[in-house]
């Protein structure tokens, strides 16, 4: 005689979900294997953002070009800033767009925790993917601004070369700065609201320091190596370099822009990974 093993004998798997202890670990791996909830909240980001509005998606182009609009109109028309002789609309206009995904990955991964905590409070799942959807939100629209950029260049003459090829790694460098300040901030936010004010007078204030509405040119030369140690003056400046060739190459302040953000994004996901077990307390 043997004994068989039925469907009500069997029992059901048992999982202990534990929080780490100390500093503990980023958890990459266990990311890549929740990547259908990354895709699911990915998705759901891009539907939501533009519910119930009248032009809908349209606003992903529109949002840059009244930045753009205006701009042109208040520095370039009324304050006559330099643009090393690029026409002010297009030499703007490829500013902003890396600036606005910088400050959309810096004020989506703030507010990332909060914005999803009821969904935080009932299923486990690597809080990580979190802010990481926030910032790969933002892709897809600068993807398709990018189009518009393309035409503007082409209505004022600029055709692309080899450099427009560096233009993913300007554009991962600001991801990467939006991320490492947003996982500093996203765990604050869950404790003290008015964090998110200051950090949005934060980053107005940043766009400011940073060459988006005038050239780089009109800082004294004395003061630029400090200048630059702003990374995202980095970011703007390649990207004026890649597509209009207006802008600074990259050089060691770039490299210096690297060495600055790495240290700042590992210990911005150690401290969020620290900080996520006492998140659905205060959820």
């Amino acid at each position: 005689m043997h004994a068989t093993v039925t469907q009500y004998d069997e029992q059901p798997p048992f999982f202990t979900i534990e929080p780490t202890t100390g500093w503990g670990r980023l958890g990459l791996r266990e990311i890549w294997e929740y990547r259908d909830l990354l895709y699911f909240l990915l998705w759901r980001d891009v539907k939501g953002r533009y519910k119930q509005m009248a032009l809908g998606p349209l606003w992903i182009v529109i949002h840059p070009l009244l930045n753009m609009v205006i701009f042109s109109l208040v520095f370039g028309v009324v304050a006559k800033l330099p643009s090393n002789g690029v026409p002010y609309p297009i030499f703007t206009y490829t500013a902003i767009l890396p600036w606005t995904f910088f400050a959309s990955a810096v004020t989506g991964a703030t507010h990332s925790l909060l914005s999803n905590s009821h969904l935080i409070a009932k299923v486990y799942f690597p809080r990580l993917i979190v802010p990481i959807v926030s910032v790969l939100a933002g892709v897809i629209d600068f993807s398709i601004s990018f189009v518009i950029l393309l035409g503007m260049m082409a209505y004022y003459g600029y055709f692309p070369g080899w450099k427009i090829l560096t233009l993913p790694l300007f554009l991962l460098l600001a991801a990467a700065i939006g991320l490492a300040v947003g996982l500093w901030c996203a765990t604050w936010v869950m404790h003290y609201r008015d964090v998110a004010q200051l950090v949005s007078y934060l980053v107005r204030g940043w766009m400011y320091v940073t060459p988006v509405v005038y050239a780089m040119s009109i800082i004294p030369e004395r003061w630029q190596p400090l200048y630059r140690l702003n990374p995202m003056t980095n970011v703007i400046e390649g990207f004026r370099w890649a597509l209009l060739d207006a802008g600074s190459p990259p050089d060691v302040f770039l490299v210096v822009s690297i060495i600055m953000i790495i240290p700042l994004l590992i210990g911005g996901a150690y401290y969020f990974r620290r900080t996520e077990r006492t998140i659905v307390d205060v959820a």
